[in-house]
């Protein structure tokens, strides 16, 4: 599961955070200042930080150049300051995006998305379930001794489902993450590419199967490891 490492000296904000983060399938650390989130990031595995800039003691900013060079972890600041100097700032430091507070959770998730599949960590780049290979640098999924090349929007659904197996993602998820927020269709693009997907692989493999949860979304169900 992705995990977020949250920073900020302010007990609501990292709440926020944390319920709706978690809601959305992310596991969330939270550290109320610099010095106890590059404590957490010595044990634990994480994917993206989101880091305050004004914390007493070790500022955002520096906490961030210290994720950069020992960690090498995509960065969203957060910041009650709105000027462009100070986006300027934080950009030139190296952060990867830059939210004003206050903020809507969902643009925060929006972003989250976005900074992840651009990082698209190498750990996910080959996902393996039972007879089941699906390869992202190559595009090409591999079940048993074939190997198919599946239209891009399908390949990136698929892949999406089963890095995250058993997870529920509903069809707004989806859209969000495959085709992005400026997509002008509706849910129904993603049943008509589910469906294809599962006309293509389902009688090749019995390791995986795409569950429809009913009213929600979907699911990637794991039958053979």
């Amino acid at each position: 599961m992705t995990a977020l490492l949250a920073v900020d000296d302010d007990e609501r904000v990292l709440n926020l955070i944390e319920i709706y983060m978690q809601r959305e399938g992310f596991t969330v650390y939270k550290a109320a200042d610099g010095t106890e989130a590059l404590s957490i990031l010595e044990t634990k595995p994480v994917d993206l930080a989101i880091v305050d800039v004004m914390m007493p003691g070790m500022d955002g900013i520096d906490v961030m150049k210290e994720m950069k060079e020992n960690y090498e972890l995509p960065v969203i600041l957060l910041t009650a300051k709105g000027e462009l100097s100070d986006k300027e700032e934080g950009f030139r430091s190296g952060t990867d995006d830059y939210v004003v507070k206050p903020f809507e959770p969902k643009e925060l998730l929006f972003r989250v998305r976005a900074i992840l599949r651009r990082y698209d960590k190498p750990s996910d780049t080959v996902i393996r379930i039972g007879d089941v290979i699906i390869d992202r640098r190559s595009y090409e999924v591999q079940i048993g001794s074939r190997t198919m090349l599946l239209p891009l929007k399908e390949f990136e659904l698929l892949a999406m489902l089963a890095s995250n197996p058993n997870q529920v993602f509903t069809r707004d998820q989806l859209i969000e993450s495959i085709w992005g927020l400026d997509f002008e269709g509706d849910d129904r693009t993603v049943n008509v590419h589910i469906k294809r997907i599962r006309e293509r692989v389902a009688h090749l493999t019995d390791a995986i199967a795409i569950k429809t949860v009913r009213g929600v979304g979907y699911r990637l169900e794991v039958l053979q490891e």
